[in-house]
């Protein structure tokens, strides 16, 4: 789960972590006043969960508080379009004012889980402001990697290692030191998958505070975090993924035509592979679980197919937990219930496999049974072509 920037700020700040003070913007009026309120000058930056805001047009300095009201009315409802949103781009639901600061340096830091190695991984470069993956791309001698074992935690050695990398001296480098370790103990106790500060300001006082900040959490410890719950915003997602959350499946909306509904996120990517492998292009990603039922087999299919560039759907299903028989009588019933008007392939293997086939073949519907994975992409592709 993604937060907009103005709530990652609200965390920094419960952990002791700089951030320039700020406020949403309720109207225009409001904005004129928090503008007044910081000295007149603002920055008015729209909230989507995407990077690239500055690019898109959806950041903007406010010179005086009528200028930040009028920023905030050119914002609000605005279709903000960045390299990560795509061409769609999207829309503007709230607007925050940040009081500006006087940069002397600009970095970048970010903590993130290195899956690899299995440890908590720092990033930093001098080169801040900009995308990380240009300066990985351009000059990757500039972007400085420190792990820290979860197990032992981040020490000072850590905080110290990376901010000799940063060029840090005097007063500043111990700021920077106190400011990682707190930043790491926000990121294990939240239970976060990514923390990225960019960029990271060293202001011409010689404090060092988190200009922007976007913080993403483990979907799978957001139980246990009830007051990160409370940030969610059901704008910023697509409401397939809100109607699948409600069934538990794992959806995400892609940009292509053939529906994909498989058990585990791993045969998911692959079946996706293949898909383009084949030439075709997935419609999304859709993992039912390891011990999905009729049931939600049957609302995966509604899900798939409410999506109007949806031309065929590919099945592709390993039975474990997940009895194929099951499967099948969820992909009958759906077909007799929703009216599906798009190809299907079914490709089964695993528990029940033949008991499934059999349920298929006997239902008398235009299914296509394929033999193996290649096969049923290479049957879903020509589907639509």
């Amino acid at each position: 789960m993604n937060i907009h920037e103005y709530q990652a700020k609200e965390l920094l700040r419960q952990y002791k972590v700089a951030t320039p003070d700020g406020r949403v913007a309720q109207d225009a009026e409001d904005a004129r006043q928090i503008a007044k309120h910081y000295g007149g000058q603002v920055v008015v930056k729209a909230q989507i969960h995407a990077g690239g805001r500055g690019k898109g047009g959806g950041v903007k300095f406010a010179k005086d508080p009528d200028q930040a009201a009028e920023l905030y009315k050119a914002m609000l409802g605005m279709n903000l379009v960045t390299k990560q949103t795509g061409a769609e781009g999207r829309k503007v639901h709230t607007v925050y004012l940040s009081s500006a600061i006087d940069i002397e340096r600009e970095l970048y830091l970010s903590f993130l889980v290195d899956r690899v190695s299995s440890r908590i991984t720092i990033l930093a470069s001098t080169e801040g402001g900009v995308e990380i993956e240009e300066v990985a791309a351009k000059t990757p001698e500039k972007i400085v990697k420190v792990a820290v074992d979860p197990a032992t935690g981040m020490s000072g050695f850590h905080a110290r290692q990376v901010a000799f990398a940063l060029g840090l001296e005097g007063d500043t480098f111990k700021k920077a030191v106190v400011f990682l370790q707190n930043l790491y103990r926000l990121f294990v106790e939240k239970d976060c998958s990514m923390v990225e500060i960019n960029p990271l300001v060293i202001t011409k006082q010689g404090e060092i505070t988190a200009l922007d900040a976007k913080i993403g959490f483990d979907d799978n410890a957001l139980f246990r975090h009830p007051e990160i719950l409370a940030y969610r915003d059901r704008n910023e997602e697509a409401e397939e993924e809100i109607e699948a959350s409600k069934f538990n499946l794992n959806f995400i909306k892609l940009d292509g035509s053939i529906g994909c509904m498989v058990n585990g996120a791993g045969l998911a990517m692959a079946t996706m592979d293949i898909i383009k492998y084949h030439g075709g292009s997935p419609a999304n990603f859709l993992d039912v679980g390891g011990g999905a039922t009729e049931e939600a087999v049957k609302n995966a299919f509604r899900i798939i197919l409410q999506d109007s560039s949806v031309k065929a759907v590919m099945v592709n299903i390993f039975g474990g937990i997940m009895r194929c028989d099951v499967v099948a009588a969820g992909i009958v019933n759906a077909a007799k219930e929703i009216g599906i008007q798009v190809p299907v392939v079914v490709r089964l293997e695993g528990t029940n496999v033949e008991e499934g086939k059999k349920i298929l073949a006997d239902s008398g519907l235009n299914l296509a049974v394929a033999s193996s994975l290649k096969d049923a992409a290479q049957k879903a592709v020509d589907s639509i072509r």
